[in-house]
């Protein structure tokens, strides 16, 4: 039996907005395993983004335990959650969250800087990166030289650069055409192909779709999970 790379028990999150307590999550239960491409989903308002920030060392629980490759994070500081989140986890945003000034060469380095990585060594990886991405001739250029597409696959270097255990990618294509998004999710079927755990979060069923798992979240607690039919069935026919 796999042993699983991200597993949360019981875990609740509760906010306190004036007088009003919001039961953000309710005893979620969730086990993800190393190499899975799990797509997150529901309206909005279910927890999703909560369970996202959670997951992500973004945010810890009120209630539950969280644990992330061997490692118990629930209970964690700041400080050590920052840690565990350059990494552990590589960060895919539905903005891109590229430094203005910089060139794609230095976003992809970022998190090598502050993993202390040496310049030579940091611009090695971040320029191989930038190479799997299929944009080793737009290294020098700032993300207003780039088109969307462009500036979502640094964002998606960026996040490969550190060898993270899990990528998390929050509406990865909720800023792009819908040519582009089928661009970047097959870019996503590729790394997942390589052997890495993707967590997606969508509201969207046409992405969602690309996920091999599919846990769907309402009122803070998981509706269903379960295997995709489509990529299931075609994975078996291969």
């Amino acid at each position: 039996m796999a042993t699983a790379l991200l597993d949360l028990k019981g875990i609740a999150k509760k906010y306190s907005i004036g007088t009003e307590n919001v039961n953000a999550l309710r005893k979620i239960d969730l086990s993800i395993n190393k190499g899975e491409y799990v797509a997150l989903m529901g309206p909005s308002g279910s927890g999703k983004s909560t369970l996202m920030n959670i997951i992500g060392c973004l945010d810890t629980p009120s209630e539950g335990t969280y644990f992330l490759n061997g490692n118990e994070v629930s209970t964690m500081s700041d400080n050590e959650l920052a840690v565990i989140r350059n990494k552990e986890i590589g960060f895919i945003f539905q903005t891109f969250n590229l430094v203005p000034r910089s060139n794609a060469l230095d976003n992809v380095a970022l998190p090598l800087v502050y993993a202390g990585v040496k310049k030579e060594d940091r611009n090695e990886r971040a320029t191989r990166a930038l190479s799997d991405v299929g944009l080793k001739d737009r290294m020098l250029h700032k993300p207003n030289e780039l088109s969307g597409g462009q500036r979502q696959r640094v964002a998606v270097a960026r996040a490969l650069v550190n060898n993270p255990s899990i990528i998390l990618a929050d509406e990865p294509t909720g800023n792009l055409d819908s040519k582009t998004s089928e661009e970047i999710m097959a870019l996503f079927e590729e790394i997942h192909k390589n052997g890495n755990t993707i967590i997606v979060v969508t509201h969207e069923e046409d992405i969602a779709r690309h996920a091999h798992r599919i846990v769907r979240l309402k009122d803070g607690m998981i509706e269903s999970d379960m295997a995709n039919e489509v990529i299931s069935t075609t994975l078996k026919s291969n």
